[in-house]
């Protein structure tokens, strides 16, 4: 993440003028952090740690507790390691709304990140212009290119992997292989039966889960671009040189030994991904995500008597005298 870091600039231009461009960090962040079917301590250090980095003063986390009222240890300690301080025991459309708009103990945040089920992401959708939102994250997915080198036992694996999250999370394998995509489809019932989610998994794979046969290299390019995965896994001879031509993907993992676990829990740069096809336009949350922008212009004398016609001429032809008026002020008594 400190990679991601950008540089605020600033420019001379003409007589004693400057154009810049400024970084500041927000002041006060929420992160929520999901606590429905799992526990997500990961989720905590994805979107806190991007925020301190941008310089984020207060950073609120809200998450809901069990049905004992506790809120997981490990969800604690991560807040710990990365010096929350502020915690609520609060989900839910509510906690949205909490620190959207504040209560008699939450002060109201900038900017709410985090991901959860499907009431948390459209109460961001009503809150946002209240403050800002990270994005409007819906199930997880990953798509899977692969052709007949790749292995099935792990690219059944890794659409299990991404299938136990939810009962609507999607799990798709492009292939030009008929018999690599056979395979696949006799290993996956046995990985079934060992795992605990075992419900979740077959629910999803059933509802979402797919095996496209496509009849060459090109073709599997174009239908990943299609889809837009959160998570592209590019299990191929040659997997770099397809990465080249993918335009619309959240995380691209390369290689047998890249699974999209390793982004979830270790390598980053963020696991909080863009879902749904909205890898169109959208991108992982970053330092970025913790930022605004402020355009700086000082302008002389000498430079704005310069640019005053062009200046003048814009405004007059939108119908803006006022605007004109506003340059021409200033030069009155010249």
């Amino acid at each position: 993440h400190l990679k991601q870091l950008p540089n605020s600039w600033e420019k001379d231009i003409l007589k004693s003028s400057k154009l810049g461009w400024r970084y500041t960090p927000m002041q006060r962040v929420g992160i929520y952090v999901p606590g429905g079917q799992a526990s997500y301590p990961s989720s905590v250090l994805m979107n806190a740690i991007p925020a301190k980095l941008a310089g984020v003063s207060e950073i609120v986390m809200v998450t809901p507790p069990n049905k004992d009222g506790q809120i997981s240890p490990l969800v604690l300690a991560a807040a710990k390691e990365v010096g929350i301080e502020e915690i609520y025991k609060l989900g839910g459309a509510q906690a949205i709304a909490a620190l959207a708009y504040g209560t008699e103990t939450i002060r109201p945040v900038d900017k709410i990140v985090g991901p959860g089920n499907i009431y948390v992401t459209l109460a961001k959708k009503l809150v946002y212009g209240v403050c800002g939102i990270d994005k409007l994250a819906g199930p997880s997915d990953v798509l899977i290119i692969a052709d007949d080198t790749a292995n099935p036992a792990y690219i059944a694996a890794d659409l299990l992997a991404q299938a136990e999250h939810d009962a609507l999370s999607s799990a798709i394998l492009v292939t030009t292989s008929t018999e690599l995509a056979e395979k696949v489809q006799k290993e996956i019932p046995g990985q079934i039966e060992l795992a605990p989610r075992k419900a979740i998994i077959e629910k999803a794979l059933k509802d979402n889960g797919l095996i496209v046969i496509v009849k060459d290299l090109e073709a599997m390019i174009a239908t990943a671009n299609l889809i837009a995965p959160e998570h592209l896994e590019i299990m191929t001879n040659k997997p770099a040189q397809i990465a080249e031509a993918i335009i619309n993907a959240g995380a691209i993992f390369l290689g047998d030994c890249s699974p999209a676990v390793v982004g979830d829990y270790l390598a980053g740069p963020n696991h909080v991904l863009p879902t749904g096809g909205t890898a169109r336009f959208d991108s992982p949350l970053s330092v970025s995500d913790f930022l605004k922008a402020s355009s700086i212009v000082s302008f002389s004398r000498s430079t704005l008597q310069a640019y005053r016609p062009d200046i003048e001429r814009l405004a007059l032809l939108e119908g803006l005298p006022a605007h004109a008026a506003a340059i021409a002020a200033r030069f009155k008594n010249i």
